[in-house]
């Protein structure tokens, strides 16, 4: 049996299914670890759905701020943007259980056979996995419960900025939504910079990448991640900070991209 990691998808079904085939997939044995963004942006978002749901137990994915971004259009919450290409997702018959299987997914999975955990964004530095582990079950536990419309309707916006364990109710929510599925920089303090989305050096003075934070405290902990399209990482640098990013911008014309977990070999398909 192996586990491959892929990254943000955005609805590039053939891709999708043209890596794993690269890959050599053995849905018979295989497990596939999804880092989020499984719509949005390409151009089959709804088969992309359907098809990592009824891969059943075989797949985990985590969910990605796209993901949230379909379930609060579905809620009418936030109104469709231009780029986006959810309307054959919302128009679904089986919509409804899509959505409710969507928001049922975690925000981080923890494996601790393979010495992994897999998100879609960051971490702040303040937190340790086990720590990463209790936030993001505070959040996945709203989500599942039957009236997260409420945390939808407060989950967008920028504050707070910083970590506090004194946090509490939307506040505190938010700021793990935050670091889980739209982190890149912060600075030494864990101070979010989440506007900040280009390339490492395009950002702010004082911020850097979060996984590059002086005492990191989830530094022992080897993490797979998504959502940043633009960085770069050589296998030195992946060994060195223990972090395997794997969106690569398949939406954007670049490439989907696996890892396999077992062996750190990586497999790469054009958009």
């Amino acid at each position: 049996m192996a586990v491959y990691a892929i990254g943000d998808i955005q609805g590039c079904y053939a891709a999708l299914l043209a890596l794993l085939e690269k890959a050599r997939f053995d849905a018979d044995r295989d497990h596939l670890w999804f880092t989020g963004d499984l719509v949005n942006r390409g151009p089959d978002s709804l088969s992309v759905l359907r098809f990592v749901k009824a891969l059943g137990r075989q797949a985990v994915t985590v969910l990605g701020n796209h993901d949230l971004h379909l379930l609060a259009v579905a809620h009418g919450i936030r109104a469709p943007r231009r780029s986006d290409t959810l309307q054959a997702v919302l128009d679904a018959s089986d919509r409804d259980m899509l959505i409710d299987w969507l928001r049922e997914r975690p925000l981080l999975h923890h494996d601790p056979a393979h010495r992994l955990t897999l998100i879609h964004a960051g971490l702040p530095p303040q937190w340790g996995i086990a720590l990463a582990r209790r936030c993001a079950a505070e959040v996945e536990a709203v989500l599942r419960a039957d009236d997260y419309v409420y945390f939808l309707r407060h989950m967008y916006g920028n504050t707070p900025e910083r970590w506090s364990p004194d946090l509490e109710g939307w506040d505190r929510w938010r700021f793990i939504t935050n670091c889980l599925t739209r982190l890149r920089f912060c600075d030494a303090a864990g101070r979010l910079a989440l506007d900040e989305k280009g390339a490492p050096g395009t950002q702010a003075a004082g911020y850097g990448p979060w996984f590059e934070a002086p005492r990191r405290r989830s530094r022992g902990t080897s993490i797979v991640f998504g959502h940043w399209s633009t960085l770069r990482l050589t296998s030195v640098e992946m060994e060195r900070y223990r972090v395997y990013p794997l969106d690569s911008g398949c939406c954007w014309g670049g490439e989907l991209t696996a890892m396999r977990i077992e062996d750190r070999r990586f497999f790469k398909v054009k958009a």
